[in-house]
């Protein structure tokens, strides 16, 4: 029996015995997603680097940074799918098909996911973490539900984070005070706290939690009820509104159903309203590959939205 997390997600049990036993369906969560492994063969590696134009390389810091800042500039961050109410899932499969096989975007369980089997799949060590967005001392952290990659290169540990709104475009080592400015204005720094690592951002003059993540070890299960959570629970803010950005030559782009933020090196952020029409104006100029039917979709729930 197929169920909304994918083939194979949900079975049938028996309950009590003899003539009266009755069968149930029992959900499993973890769907078509292997259970103690990552099942990092199956990505179609040649066709993952076609999309980001890049050729294998030897790991490296250069070729891993390289990686890094091509794959956030080429795939979208968004909760389209999540906001219409198809989502094909996590699995490596599901994502490939979307990223790979159309040219799609996602939100972190689906970028992390892909871009640490690539990594895998090209010789690199990886890790993968979970984490918390939010400040801690404001009560604005939320539940584990953001996922980032850890490699190990030369002995030394980095953060790659390409899932997350306004992305890092390249890893950030994983030591305390860390810190990096590729591009002049847009600074991140990585701090060691009690429970892992902090990741803050330079905003508007000051330093901002981006996310904290810790060091438990995570397993593909718990990537799939992280998604779980935050595809179908109310108050996420994935099934409330759109959320759709994309690093651009020289700034940042995210637009949602109710606003526009360009944000540009070394410039005062630009934050306004969108005008009427304009999340359909986004779309084209962020190329993102829908569909018509899904095109016509998200449209109309913006404007049920926004209303």
């Amino acid at each position: 029996m197929d169920s909304e997390f994918g083939p194979g997600a949900a079975s049938q049990e028996l309950t009590g015995s003899g003539d009266g036993a009755r069968r149930r369906a029992v959900v499993r969560l973890t769907g078509a997603m292997p259970t103690a492994d990552w099942g990092v063969d199956v990505l179609d590696l040649d066709g993952y680097l076609d999309r980001l134009g890049l050729p294998v390389r030897a790991p490296g810091p250069d070729a891993l940074a390289e990686l890094h800042q091509a794959h956030v500039r080429t795939f979208t961050f968004d909760n389209i799918d999540v906001l219409l109410g198809h989502h094909p899932g996590v699995s490596l499969d599901a994502v490939q098909e979307k990223f790979v096989g159309r040219g799609r975007g996602g939100y972190c369980f689906e970028h992390s996911t892909i871009f640490a089997a690539a990594l895998e799949r090209l010789g690199y060590r990886v890790r993968r973490h979970l984490g918390r967005v939010g400040d801690p001392s404001t009560g604005a952290q939320q539940g584990r539900t953001h996922m980032v990659v850890e490699v190990v290169l030369d002995g030394r540990r980095l953060l790659c984070d390409p899932g997350f709104g306004m992305s890092l475009l390249r890893p950030i080592p994983l030591e305390d005070h860390a810190e990096d400015e590729h591009l002049p204005g847009w600074r991140h720094r990585v701090r060691h706290t009690p429970g892992g690592w902090a990741l803050d951002r330079w905003r508007e003059g000051g330093w901002e939690v981006a996310h904290t993540t810790d060091e438990l070890e995570v397993m593909p299960v718990d990537i799939v009820i992280g998604h779980h959570f935050t595809s179908t629970y109310p108050g996420s803010h994935f099934t409330t509104g759109l959320v759709l950005g994309k690093h651009l030559p020289g700034r940042h782009v995210t637009v949602t159903h109710e606003s526009l933020t360009v944000r540009t090196p070394g410039r005062p952020t630009e934050h306004r309203p969108v005008r009427a029409g304009e999340v359909a104006e986004w779309v084209m100029t962020l190329e993102v590959p829908l569909r018509p039917d899904e095109r016509s979709r998200l449209l109309q729930r913006v404007h049920e939205l926004a209303a």
